[in-house]
């Protein structure tokens, strides 16, 4: 991975993301789901709500960098919290 500069954490970050798209494609072959509507009144599936959940989470990390400037892994707890209110009620 020489050839990209990456760090350490970018490389953790994108081996997670790679993670749950597998899982999530290995989840929706062994268990089909209908979509569900929420809170949202949007019909939605686990991988919309996947999707919802990164995009929220990089506008959270964001806003916590640019308004909060504080200890970027308390935003991590603010995007697990979010991450679980999207996957209960979206």
């Amino acid at each position: 991975m020489d050839w990209m500069a990456w760090t350490l954490p970018t490389a953790i970050f994108f081996a997670t993301i790679a993670a749950l798209l597998v899982i999530f494609t290995i989840l929706a072959i062994r268990f089909p789901e209908t979509p569900r509507r929420g809170i949202l009144r949007i019909e939605t599936t686990r991988g919309d709500r996947l999707f919802i959940t990164l995009l929220g989470s990089a506008f959270i990390n964001l806003a916590w960098l640019g308004v909060v400037e504080a200890y970027q892994p308390y935003a991590l707890i603010v995007c697990l919290v979010y991450a679980a209110a999207v996957f209960r009620w979206v």
